[in-house]
């Protein structure tokens, strides 16, 4: 069948899903045993809360590009290319799946974009996005089975690593605009966590997909020669970390450096897509006040 009605089915997993990453130092076994799952877990769910206190008050660079895909996985066509200002906003008091959100204010937008001609920005990052290390703070820490999958090494550092398993893969939550689908695939991702072994900072942060997921197109969108059913095959994520040092006063951070995801959905208008986000210019923002006595 072809596209249809439904060319513009964007998997906004960023970020919804994590994954196994390519290229992930492989874990040794020696040692594993001497650390304590529910210690690792509790002291990786207590740095994402100190992690995205502190970044909050950060302001990036973000660009993404987006790549069009042949069935070997070779570039089909010009990538897209956005550049935004990115902010991660926090609200400890807010329910736990809307704590940590990321914000964009778009800046430029380059090349073809991949949406039907009325909704030509659908596969554009949202305004508004979910922040994939929230799922480690520890009140959604119910919601997996964690194993500790051996030590590594990253950059000269001894890590642990995590590996995260949905116990309930709920329905698929789709939200239509028009001819433009999000979806989400909450408990259908296993996770990877490499943090470091002293200071349980997340230095790499992987997921994937755990099966294919039929959608049903809407009856509205069923016409003659179109889809019927969108199977979502794979959702591949893989984020990086790097050292960010901030002056006045001296800090460093660990930020994101890129995050690259693969999703391949079958039947959609862009079946295969890379999604690559760069960060960079890195800096504080600071609001101030003054106070005038009469």
């Amino acid at each position: 069948m072809r596209a249809g009605w439904l060319a513009t089915v964007a998997l906004v997993l960023a970020l919804v899903a994590p994954l196994m990453a390519r290229g992930l130092p492989r874990a040794e076994s020696r040692g594993t045993a001497d650390v304590p799952i529910v210690d690792a877990i509790s002291r990786v769910g207590a740095y994402v809360e100190r992690y995205y206190a502190r970044a909050q008050s950060i302001v990036a660079q973000e660009t993404v590009l987006l790549q069009p895909l042949r069935s070997d996985l070779t570039p089909d066509g010009f990538a897209r290319r956005l550049v935004y200002e990115l902010r991660v906003e926090w609200n400890p008091d807010a329910p736990p799946d809307q704590r940590a959100t990321a914000l964009r204010s778009l800046v430029t937008a380059r090349g073809p974009a991949l949406g039907p001609p009325k909704q030509a920005d659908c596969f554009d990052p949202k305004p508004i996005s979910p922040e994939p290390l929230a799922v480690l703070l520890p009140e959604r820490r119910g919601r997996f089975t964690t194993r500790i999958g051996g030590t590594a090494r990253v950059d000269g550092r001894a890590a642990v690593v995590l590996e995260l398993k949905p116990l309930i893969a709920e329905p698929p939550r789709i939200d239509w605009d028009r001819e433009c689908a999000t979806i989400d695939l909450p408990g259908r991702t296993a996770i990877r966590v490499v943090a470091d072994a002293a200071t349980a900072e997340i230095l790499k942060y992987e997921e994937r997909l755990v099966g294919m997921t039929d959608i049903p197109a809407p009856r509205e969108h069923r016409h003659p020669g179109s889809a019927l059913w969108y199977t979502v095959e794979r959702v591949d994520m893989n984020i990086r970390y790097q050292a960010v040092r901030f002056e006045d006063p001296e800090e460093t951070l660990l930020l994101p450096a890129q995050v690259e995801t693969m999703t391949v959905i079958r039947n959609s208008g862009v079946p295969r897509l890379r999604t690559t986000q760069t960060f960079s210019n890195y800096r504080r923002y600071v609001t101030g006040g003054r106070l005038v006595v009469p």
